[in-house]
């Protein structure tokens, strides 16, 4: 591809599951809608002034771990002994490189520490106290647990603290049984052709032991490679890894010659519903064609590309 590519794009997701229109107050849905586009345009913006897609995609991410609506950074979930556990990855397809994090805890933003450890650790991924002592080697912001305090988040723990169960949603439960995964995630296309995912994610509210889902795993939650495309996932990350879904949608296309939607479509709503996987999916290909894939009622999701579409959606329709 060369070096005036037009078709530079972003794709950004914030979680999918049972979201039901019914159930959004204006002013909610008014919250997330702005959110959704905040991440889009700091994202957009990187790449019109001919920024790289790894920029584009960090940006993007950043915003929404801001965002205390969604389960990532500021708004993650707490654990069953009351603390927050975050994961993040990125991915850059030019060269394969990659960085991941998991069991953090005071870095503001994961997906940047993931960046760093891509960059300047010489491995991809760290995990725990020590990753964060690398994060604040690199000078990136750390937070006391005050910063990721939120009312609704604690309530939503004590609600099941006492149980041997893990809630997938980061919201009040309601009668018509809503859940929600809470992940964030972006992918882009730069002026380059150069691709690029990033993942990240509070977990689930009440998980215990160290539990790690699929948003730092390489080639399950996130994965990029410019010979076919950038995936960012978001769902019930043991389904997500078992069925290595982001990594799967580049071997169908690079093995199998299908379409990023034909490989998507596939994975999201054939091969991951037959074992009761629920969840989806941002993707970008080589030549800025997108998808929103998921099998679940909604997902939090938006589109923005050089050719002049600028779109968020919530629900399934």
């Amino acid at each position: 591809m060369n070096s005036t590519n037009k078709r530079f794009g972003i794709a950004i997701h914030g979680g999918a599951g049972t979201i039901l229109k019914a159930l959004m107050t204006k002013e909610k849905e008014a919250a997330y809608h702005q959110a959704l586009q905040n991440a889009l345009d700091a994202g957009y913006a990187l790449l019109q002034s001919g920024k790289s897609s790894l920029d584009a995609v960090e940006a993007a991410v950043r915003s929404l771990e801001d965002f205390p609506l969604f389960n990532a950074g500021k708004g993650a979930v707490f654990t069953h002994n009351g603390t927050h556990e975050m994961d993040a990855s990125i991915m850059f397809g030019a060269d394969l490189s990659a960085g991941a994090v998991s069991g953090i805890s005071s870095i503001r933003n994961p997906v940047s520490l993931a960046r760093v450890v891509m960059e300047k650790s010489g491995h991809v991924y760290l995990s725990g106290v020590e990753a964060e002592n690398f994060g604040k080697l690199q000078g990136l912001v750390c937070e006391s647990p005050a910063y990721f305090y939120e009312e609704s988040r604690y309530k939503q723990l004590l609600d099941i603290r006492d149980s041997d169960s893990y809630q997938l949603d980061h919201t009040d439960k309601t009668e018509s049984g809503e859940k929600k995964f809470g992940t964030v995630g972006a992918v882009a296309l730069d002026a380059m052709g150069n691709l690029a995912a990033a993942t990240s994610t509070g977990g689930m509210t009440n998980k215990r032991f160290g539990r790690v889902g699929d948003t730092p795993i390489i080639g399950a939650g996130t994965y990029a490679n410019n010979k076919t495309c950038a995936i960012s996932c978001t769902g019930h990350g043991e389904y997500f890894i078992r069925a290595v879904v982001a990594y799967d949608i580049s071997c169908l296309m690079e093995y199998r010659g299908m379409s990023l939607e034909e490989a998507a479509r596939f994975v999201v709503n054939d091969k991951l519903v037959k074992f009761g996987g629920e969840g989806g999916l941002v993707g970008m290909d080589a030549d800025g064609n997108y998808v929103l894939a998921f099998n679940s009622e909604g997902m939090y999701r938006g589109i923005k590309n050089a050719e002049g579409i600028n779109e968020i959606k919530i629900y399934e329709s």
